[in-house]
């Protein structure tokens, strides 16, 4: 695996299927140039996912043509209560793809239990994966997940998957444990989203441009995510070629990373503290349950996450797209926002924080700097 990826998400024509003849010439052509300058690169882990639109099938005008065992191509199916209509799904990826095999299959988005069990009870869908790989269609099954930590570590701790992609960067520290989980395991770590759910970072506030100098915050959170052996692949979700210069560029420091990234996580810590004060930054976390525990399904933690670095440096826009999803992106992004939490009564779902006196007033205010209007997920619009 190379440590970037070429992430499928951004740049395909439409979040829905549509007849080839639909798609723009000029848009295929992009593709197709992501694709060869990634290659170019050395980038030759290609993702994409059932659920991306017309992702597959514009790739699979590109792929077969491209020498077979230079590539390693990733797709995902989301887990179905029915392992029919889940393999049925498949055979739609493979379809579009054009290919005899995908190197790498995910069950895309384990985000709960209830998804996590239609994976792993008897003959569902990672058994049904296992019959794939048997017959040489896939050769690696792993999944990806939105989902807490606690469902994330009972699929890492199933022992069933080759690896996972999660969510876990400079602005998210919170899925630590399950990356160390997986790599007891010597599971493959792929970390989803560090671009844009790790921070919006393509459009960075200035004071973030400032205190990650000489490298772009962008950089920053690649060589701090590569800095872990514990992490293996990043993914870019590319709109168009130019867009991995930025992250090929920060790899002329992979070889001393530590010394590159020190001086510039110290500045971010310490205005951190500066800011929110060193209990605050150290402790947020502790206590808090998951949304599913609180009244009204606030999700606490995830609010407080995006107010702590909204607050201390100035990620107010990366805040707000995502604090505007809650409730309406299903198990991909759950629970609801703070609009109601001046009449709920969140006493007993606080009651181990340290800070319980204060987060309600936290929410109040997240609720004000953050809310403009609901928006649904990418695939959704």
């Amino acid at each position: 695996m190379p440590v970037i990826s070429c992430g499928g998400m951004r740049y395909q024509f439409k979040w829905q299927d549509v007849k080839p003849k639909e798609v723009p010439r000029a848009n295929q052509e992009n593709l197709a140039a992501c694709i060869h300058r990634a290659l170019e690169l050395g980038i030759n882990h290609i993702e994409t996912a059932r659920g991306y639109g017309t992702s597959e099938m514009q790739l699979g005008e590109v792929l077969p043509k491209l020498p077979r065992d230079k590539i390693i191509v990733q797709t995902k199916v989301s887990p179905r209560a029915s392992t029919r209509d889940f393999l049925k799904t498949f055979e739609t990826s493979m379809k579009y793809l054009k290919l005899d095999h995908v190197d790498m299959f995910s069950l895309h988005g384990i985000n709960n239990r209830e998804l996590l069990d239609w994976s792993l009870r008897k003959n569902g869908c990672l058994a049904a994966a296992r019959r794939l790989q048997k017959e040489g269609r896939v050769r690696f099954v792993g999944f990806s997940t939105h989902a807490t930590t606690d469902v994330i570590l009972d699929a890492v701790n199933s022992g069933e998957f080759d690896y996972l992609n999660v969510h876990w960067y400079f602005v998210n520290d919170l899925n630590w444990l399950a990356v160390l989980a997986a790599h007891r395991r010597d599971m493959g770590v792929f970390i989803i989203s560090p671009n844009d759910k790790g921070g919006k970072l393509y459009e960075p506030p200035k004071k973030l441009v400032d205190l990650c100098a000489p490298l772009s915050p962008m950089q920053f959170n690649d060589l701090y995510c590569l800095a872990r052996p514990e992490v293996h692949t990043l993914s870019c979700g590319v709109m168009r070629p130019s867009d991995f210069d930025e992250h090929v560029a920060a790899l002329k420091f992979y070889d001393r990373i530590p010394e590159t990234i020190d001086p510039i996580e110290r500045r971010l810590r310490a205005e951190m503290e500066r800011v929110l004060g060193a209990d605050w930054c150290a402790r947020w976390f502790e206590g808090l349950p998951n949304f599913g525990e609180v009244p009204g399904q606030i999700n606490v933690s995830e609010i407080l996450r995006l107010w702590t670095y909204a607050k201390s440096l100035d990620l107010v826009a990366w805040g707000k797209m995502r604090y505007n999803l809650l409730g309406q992106a299903d198990h991909w992004f759950p629970g609801i926002n703070a609009a109601k939490v001046r009449e709920t009564d969140l006493t007993g779902a606080l009651r181990h924080s340290p800070f319980a006196g204060r987060i309600p007033e936290i929410l109040e205010e997240s609720h004000r700097l953050f809310f403009e209007k609901p928006v649904q997920r990418l695939s959704a619009t």
